[in-house]
């Protein structure tokens, strides 16, 4: 394996593991399934911009709170 793609994996593996990401997926994860959940209620794939956009106004603060009082 070549010292290019060792350090790439590195990196990878450095970023996987960061809270950072790890917080950006779980939120990335609530909104999908919020998506889900209101494509179902309207019955058609509302689209990721508009789930993104409600989830934001409407479930982001209090998923905040309720994600840093598990951490504690």
């Amino acid at each position: 394996m070549s010292s290019a793609v060792k350090e790439s994996s590195s990196a990878t593996d450095l970023l996987k593991n960061s809270t950072l990401y790890r917080e950006f997926q779980a939120e990335r994860d609530e909104i999908l399934r919020h998506k889900w959940i209101e494509s179902e209620k309207a019955g058609y794939d509302i689209g990721f911009e508009r789930a993104l956009t409600d989830w934001i106004i409407n479930h982001r603060g209090s998923w905040r709170k309720a994600r840093q009082l598990t951490a504690h």
